[in-house]
C-alpha cells in the first residue's frame, strides 16, 4: 500500500520510525543511503567550452577561411592590403564573439533558485527530543514539527495535525490552501492526498507532526528539478533564420569566388591575380559586420523592453516574442491579482457587494461581521499585516472595513478539516459566549435552524432553503468561492458538540480578482492574431468565469479540459483539441503542462508560456519563449524563463511582443540596407577581371564600408520604433524567411546596381578628368588612381546615406516616413560623414586606406545619381501600393468575419 493509504501508526512502522523519531545511529547510515536532502546540480558545460563554441559556429568559420586565406595571400604576394584584411576579419570575429558570450553565457541556476525555496534549518523531533537541525540532514524517518508560516523541506505524511492547511500554488498551482489532516487517505494522486506534504509548499495554517519518506531527488520537488535538466531548449526561429542565412551568405560567396577565378583563368590573368580577386570577391559578398549588428540590434532592443518592464533573459528571445502565435498563460497571479477579496454578499434574501453594507448597517448585521472578524486564525503582529489564510484575511478587512473592529477572546475552537468543510471559534463576548462558524453552505446549512433577516430571526424552512441553494449556484456561475457564516449564543455550560442549532447570518461571496489591465491587454492579442490559452491548477468553475470577465473567453459552451480528461487523451486527441477557438485547461499538473506546450509545438505554433511557480518551471523551458513573473515569481520559474515581467502585468506582454515584431522587420531593413552595398564592392572586381581597368575600390576600402561607415546606420535600422499597425497584423509565418527572392531583387538587382552604377561614374569621371585611356595601366600608389578610387569609395558611402532612408520603409514612401525619428540613424549619418571626409582628407585615413583628396566637382557629380535613386525608388514602393504586389501579412480583422483566426483554426 502507499504511505497515504496507511494510518499514522502504520505509516511510522514502515519507515521504522516512531512518535520519538530516530536516533542518530539511524540517521547517519540513511544518510548515506539515501543521500542528503538536497537537489543535484547538473552538470555544466565548462564556461571555456562555451566561450569557445562563439567563435566556432558556421559563420564564425566562414570568417575564419576568409582571415586564412587574406593571411596566405599576403604571404604569398605582400604588399595588396591582404594582410590588413586579415587582422580586420579577426577582430570582428573577436568582438562578435566576445559580446555574444557576454549576453547569452547564462550559468545553470534554475536548480540553486529550488533549493533557495526550501528552509535551510527545521524542527524535528529526535531520540525524543525537540531538535532543530539543517533541512539537507533530513533523513527518511524523520519526524518533523510543522506550524503556521513554515515551509516544508521534504515530502512528509502527517501523523498528528490540528487545523492543519497548507498552501500548494508552488507545486500544484491551486490558489486556495488546503486541509490537511492525519488519516488515510483512498485518492490515488499522492499530490492531492489529505495527509501529504509536500517538499517546497507552505503550512499557512495550523500546526503538526509529520514523518519524513522522501528526500532530495526523490520528492515531488526534486522531479520538476530532474524535468528541468532533461529538457532541452530548442532554436530560436531567429537563431535557425541566422543559420539559413549564414549557410546562403556563404555559398554565395565561394560560388562568386570559385566562377570568377576560371573566368580569370579563361582569359589569361595569372594564378595569383587570381587568387586575390577570388578571395577580394569573397570578402566583398561576406557581410562581416552582419553579426554583430544582429547581436547588438538584439541587445538594444532588450534594452527597451526592459523600460517596457520585460527583462529578457536570451537575445534571441526577443525575436521569438514576435513570432508568437500562442500564449499558454497561468491564471493565479498572472492573470488574477493572487489575493483574495470579497466580491459579493447574500443578505436578508437579497445581492450585495461589501461597499453597499456601509457603517449604518453595523448594529443590523452585526452578527454576520463580527462572524468574519472572529471566526479565524489569523495572527497578527504589532505594525505589520496580519499573518494566515489569505481568504481569512478578506473576511476579517472586510468586517473592518465596515466598522466591526472587535477583538474577543477566543477560548475555544472546532478546526477546519477537508470532511467537514467548516470550522468554528468561540468568544467570550459582552452578551455571553458566542460561536461563530463559517465553511461551505451544504455543510453549515445542516446545522441550522434559523436565519437572520435583518433584526429578526426567522424559522429556516424549505422557502429559505431553496432560496440559499439558488444563491449559491448564482455566485458559482460568477466564479466566487461561496462560504455560509453562522453563529448561535452558547449556554453558560457549553455542550460536547456546540455546532447545533446554528442561525445562518448570510453568504458571502471572494474571488481573487482579475488584474484590471487584463482584459485590454487580452483585447490586444485577439487583434494580434494571438491565441491566448488558461492553463491553471484551479478549478474549472474558476476558470472559466475569470476567462469570462478579462475576455478569453466569450461564447456559451468554451471547451474546458480537466486534468483527469487530459490524462486519457491521446496526443493526436490532444491536437485536435487545441484546433477549438476557445479552451481552458484546468486542474492540471506540471507534466501536463509541458505535454500542452509539445501539442501546440507540434502543430507548428511558436509558443509562449507565462508563469510564476515552480509548477511552471519546465514547461516555461520547454515553450519558445518562457515569461516569468517578477515580483510573484519564484527563482526557478524567473531561471526557467527567456523573459520575466518586471511588474508581474500581463499587458507588459503585449508591448514586449509589439518590440519583439518589430525586430524581425528591423533586420530585414538593415539586411537590405548592408547587401545592398555589395554590388558596388562586387562591380568593381567584376570590371577589373573582364575589362582590363584598374581596379576600381581596394579590399581595405571594401572594409571600410563594411565595418565602417554602414555599421552605425545599419543598427539605427534594427533599432527603429515598432510600426503604428504591426500589432494589427497576424503572426508572422514560419516560412517566411529573413531573405528571400524579394528582399535580395530589392537589395541586389535594384539598388545595389544603382549605387554600383554610380561608383563606377564616380570613378571613370576622376580617370577621364586625369587624362587616362583605356588599357593605360595605373600603379596602386599614383595620384590619379587613388583618387579615383577615393571618388568610388565616397559615391559608394553617398548612396549609403540616402539608402538608410530608404530602407526605413519597404513599401511607405518617404513623405509618409517619419525621417529624423530615430537619433541612432541620424548620428550613424553624421558618423559616415566624418569617417568619409576622414578618409579623403587627413593624412593618416589616406595612408590607412589608399586614397586621396578629391575635388568638389566630385561630390557634385554624385549627387544626381543619389536623387536619381531616391526617385525610383519611390516609383516602386508608389507601384507596389498602387498594383498591391508583394503585399504584407494580412490583418487579422480580414480573418475575424468569419469568426475565425489563423491561430484559433
Amino acid at each position: 500500500m502507499k504511505i497515504h493509504h496507511l494510518t499514522a501508526a502504520e505509516a511510522l512502522e514502515s519507515l521504522g520510525s516512531s512518535l520519538n523519531g530516530l536516533d542518530d545511529a539511524v540517521i547517519e547510515g540513511r544518510l548515506r543511503e539515501f543521500g542528503f536532502n538536497r537537489l543535484e546540480e547538473t552538470r555544466k558545460t565548462s564556461a571555456l567550452l562555451l566561450f569557445a563554441r562563439e567563435f566556432l559556429h558556421f559563420f564564425a568559420l566562414i570568417l575564419w577561411l576568409a582571415a586564412g586565406l587574406a593571411f596566405f595571400a599576403e604571404a604569398q604576394q605582400p604588399g595588396e592590403g591582404m594582410q590588413t584584411l586579415g587582422y580586420a576579419i579577426l577582430g570582428v570575429i573577436a568582438i562578435n564573439g566576445c559580446f555574444s558570450f557576454w549576453q547569452r553565457h547564462q550559468a545553470e541556476q534554475a536548480i540553486a533558485a529550488l533549493q533557495k525555496l526550501l528552509p535551510h534549518q527545521v524542527k524535528v523531533i529526535r531520540d525524543g527530543e525537540l531538535s532543530l537541525v539543517y533541512a539537507d540532514e533530513l533523513a527518511p524517518g524523520d519526524l518533523l514539527v510543522l506550524q503556521e508560516g513554515d515551509n516544508v523541506p521534504a515530502d512528509c505524511r502527517l501523523v498528528e495535525a490540528l487545523a492543519l492547511r497548507v498552501n500548494n500554488a508552488t507545486i500544484t498551482g491551486e490558489s486556495l490552501p488546503k486541509g490537511r489532516d492525519a488519516q488515510p487517505s483512498d485518492a490515488e494522486d499522492i499530490g492531492q492526498s489529505r495527509n501529504i506534504l509536500l517538499a517546497g509548499t507552505s503550512v499557512v495554517a495550523g500546526e503538526g507532526k509529520a514523518v519524513v519518506f522522501a528526500t532530495g531527488m526523490h520528492t515531488e520537488f526534486g522531479k520538476i528539478a530532474n524535468t528541468l535538466k532533461t529538457t532541452v531548449k530548442a532554436q530560436s526561429p531567429l537563431q535557425k533564420q541566422i543559420a539559413r542565412l549564414s549557410h546562403f551568405v556563404a555559398l554565395l560567396a565561394l560560388a562568386l569566388g570559385v566562377a570568377f577565378f576560371f573566368i580569370g583563368q579563361a582569359i589569361g590573368l595569372t594564378f595569383w591575380e587570381n587568387f586575390i580577386f577570388a578571395i577580394g570577391l569573397i570578402v566583398a559578398n561576406v557581410p562581416e559586420g552582419l553579426l554583430p549588428t544582429v547581436t547588438l540590434s538584439l541587445a538594444m532592443a532588450t534594452q527597451r523592453m526592459a523600460k517596457r518592464n520585460a527583462l529578457i533573459r536570451n537575445l534571441p528571445s526577443v525575436e521569438t516574442l514576435g513570432s508568437t502565435t500562442v500564449i499558454c498563460t497561468d491564471k493565479t497571479g498572472t492573470l488574477t491579482e493572487n489575493r483574495m477579496a470579497v466580491k459579493q454578499l447574500f443578505l436578508d434574501g437579497h445581492y450585495c457587494n461589501p461597499d453597499q453594507l456601509g457603517r449604518h448597517s453595523l448594529q443590523q448585521h452585526a452578527a454576520f461581521l463580527g462572524c468574519a472578524a472572529l471566526c479565524h486564525n489569523l495572527k497578527r503582529i504589532e505594525g505589520n499585516a496580519p499573518l494566515g489564510d489569505p481568504m481569512e484575511i478578506a473576511l476579517a478587512d472586510m468586517a473592518h472595513a465596515r466598522g466591526m473592529r472587535i477583538d474577543y477572546p477566543k477560548i475555544g475552537e472546532v478546526p477546519f478539516d477537508t470532511d467537514r468543510k467548516r470550522m468554528s471559534t468561540l468568544h467570550d463576548t459582552p452578551a455571553g459566549t458566542m460561536l461563530f462558524c463559517k465553511g461551505a453552505l451544504e455543510m453549515v446549512l445542516p446545522l441550522c435552524r434559523q436565519i437572520a433577516a435583518g433584526n429578526r430571526i426567522e424559522t429556516l424552512d424549505d422557502g429559505h432553503r431553496q432560496q440559499l441553494a439558488k444563491a449559491l449556484q448564482t455566485m458559482a456561475d460568477q466564479g466566487l468561492r461561496v462560504l455560509a457564516l453562522a453563529y448561535r449564543p452558547l449556554p453558560e455550560e457549553i455542550p460536547d458538540n456546540p455546532e447545533q442549532s446554528l442561525i445562518l447570518a448570510g453568504l458571502v461571496g471572494l474571488e481573487d480578482p482579475p488584474r484590471p489591465e487584463v482584459a485590454a491587454a487580452i483585447g490586444q492579442c485577439h487583434r494580434a492574431g494571438i491565441k491566448v490559452i488558461m492553463v491553471t491548477g484551479d478549478h474549472p468553475h474558476t476558470a472559466v468565469a475569470i476567462a469570462r470577465q478579462i475576455g478569453l473567453v466569450r461564447s456559451e459552451h468554451p471547451k474546458v479540459i480537466v486534468g483527469d480528461k487530459l490524462k486519457k487523451l491521446t496526443p493526436s486527441q490532444l491536437q485536435v483539441a487545441l484546433d477549438a477557438d476557445e479552451i481552458v485547461f484546468a486542474r492540471v499538473g506540471a507534466d501536463q503542462k509541458m505535454q500542452i506546450v509539445e501539442a501546440l509545438q507540434r502543430k507548428q505554433h511558436i509558443v509562449a508560456v507565462t508563469g510564476d511557480g515552480v509548477n511552471d518551471a519546465p514547461a516555461l523551458k520547454k515553450a519558445d519563449i518562457g515569461i516569468a513573473m517578477g515580483k510573484a515569481g519564484t527563482d526557478v520559474a524567473k531561471e526557467a524563463a527567456d523573459m520575466i515581467l518586471l511588474d508581474d502585468n500581463f499587458a507588459s506582454i503585449v508591448a514586449a511582443i509589439e518590440e519583439g515584431r518589430a525586430v524581425f522587420d528591423n533586420i530585414r531593413k538593415f539586411l537590405t540596407y548592408i547587401l545592398t552595398s555589395n554590388i558596388p564592392e562586387v562591380v568593381p572586381y567584376l570590371a577589373f577581371v573582364l575589362f582590363k581597368i584598374p581596379l576600381p575600390l581596394t579590399i581595405i576600402q571594401i572594409l571600410a564600408v563594411d565595418l565602417g561607415t554602414d555599421m552605425l546606420p545599419a543598427l539605427g535600422l534594427g533599432a527603429e520604433k515598432p510600426d503604428a499597425a504591426v500589432m494589427e497584423q497576424m503572426p508572422r509565418s514560419q516560412k517566411e524567411t529573413l531573405i528571400d527572392w524579394r528582399l535580395l531583387a530589392r537589395a541586389y538587382g535594384f539598388l545595389g546596381l544603382l549605387e554600383a552604377v554610380a561608383a563606377m561614374a564616380a570613378f571613370f569621371f576622376v580617370l577621364d578628368r586625369g587624362g587616362w585611356e583605356y588599357g593605360q595601366i595605373l600603379h596602386g600608389r599614383q595620384p590619379l588612381y587613388l583618387q579615383a578610387t577615393t571618388a568610388c569609395l565616397s559615391a559608394i558611402i553617398m548612396m549609403q546615406i540616402a539608402n538608410v532612408f530608404i530602407c526605413k520603409q519597404r513599401q511607405r514612401g518617404l513623405l509618409g516616413t517619419a525621417l529624423l525619428d530615430n537619433k541612432l540613424i541620424l548620428s550613424g549619418i553624421l558618423l559616415e560623414i566624418a569617417l568619409i571626409l576622414a578618409i579623403v582628407y587627413t593624412p593618416w585615413g589616406n595612408a590607412l586606406f589608399g586614397a586621396a583628396p578629391i575635388g568638389g566637382e566630385v561630390w557634385l557629380f554624385t549627387l544626381p545619381f543619389v536623387a536619381g535613386m531616391l526617385a525610383l525608388e519611390e516609383l516602386r514602393k508608389w507601384l507596389v501600393r498602387r498594383f498591391k504586389l508583394f503585399p504584407l501579412r494580412a490583418e487579422p480583422a480580414r480573418l475575424r468575419k468569419s469568426g475565425r483566426t489563423r491561430t484559433g483554426r
